[in-house]
């Protein structure tokens, strides 16, 4: 069996993520996705999710194409991860080209992949927030007439 294993923070699902996992799946028989935590994401990463750890973990347990979810706590854990759960592949999206190279020496063939171009967590964040600041809609559902009389 041959295992592919990927690392992320998964907030803000979009097919941009399906897409990398479909294709990451793709290489080998069983796919493991190491979800950065709360705590790992804020303190090394330094950035906040909407979702928390449990909530990104369950919608990746959701996708067909994902087998395990394990956590990711730190950036030194990739090592003994390869050994722990036996990896064939590790892949990455083409954003972190080069900077994963070093897991070859511990025989895992390292593949990065390209990104989907147009869509990122970071360009929803963006173009939701310049929505709202264009307009904030005032409607609530108790305003709609949905009875099309």
């Amino acid at each position: 069996m041959k295992r592919v294993i990927t690392y992320g923070t998964f907030d803000l699902l979009h097919y941009g993520h399906i897409n990398l996992l479909r294709r990451a799946k793709a290489l080998g028989d069983y796919l493991i996705v190491a979800l950065s935590t709360d705590e790992f994401n804020w303190n090394s990463k330094h950035k906040k999710t909407y979702f928390s750890y449990e909530e990104r973990k369950q919608l990746l347990e959701a996708i067909r194409y994902v087998d395990l979810v394990i956590p990711e706590k730190s950036w030194d854990q990739k090592k003994s991860d390869m050994k722990e759960y036996h990896i064939d592949t590790f892949v990455m999206g083409d954003d972190w080209k080069g900077k994963f190279d070093f897991l070859k020496d511990e025989g895992v063939n390292v593949v990065y992949l390209p990104r989907t171009p147009e869509i990122s967590s970071s360009k929803i964040k963006h173009d939701l927030y310049d929505a709202n600041e264009v307009s904030e809609s005032q409607l609530s559902h108790d305003d709609l007439n949905t009875n099309p009389q």
